[in-house]
């Protein structure tokens, strides 16, 4: 059982949460700034469009997200299968 006069750590103060957010979109935002300034070699047309690898890697989560659901269907065993 944890004690009440037991430290808190760096992760438990709403503080530190708070400045690591704002430090968080602070960088996405330079991130952001830097896609319109950075010259990219590109292989594509398509990879022209502003914010490109963003869209990119936000759709490619998505479909892994939903692909792993309809296989969980597929795969899954039932609860009570080592209680059989």
């Amino acid at each position: 059982m944890a004690e009440q006069n037991e430290p808190k750590d760096f992760f438990d103060k709403p503080e530190n949460i708070s400045k690591m957010l704002k430090v968080f979109y602070v960088i996405c935002g330079m991130l952001v700034v830097a896609d319109f300034i950075v010259h990219r070699h590109i292989y594509h047309d398509w990879e022209n469009i502003p914010a490109f690898y963003a869209i990119y890697g936000f759709v490619g989560c998505v479909v892994l997200v939903l692909i792993a659901k309809e296989m969980r269907k597929i795969i899954m065993r039932g609860e009570d299968y080592y209680d059989e």
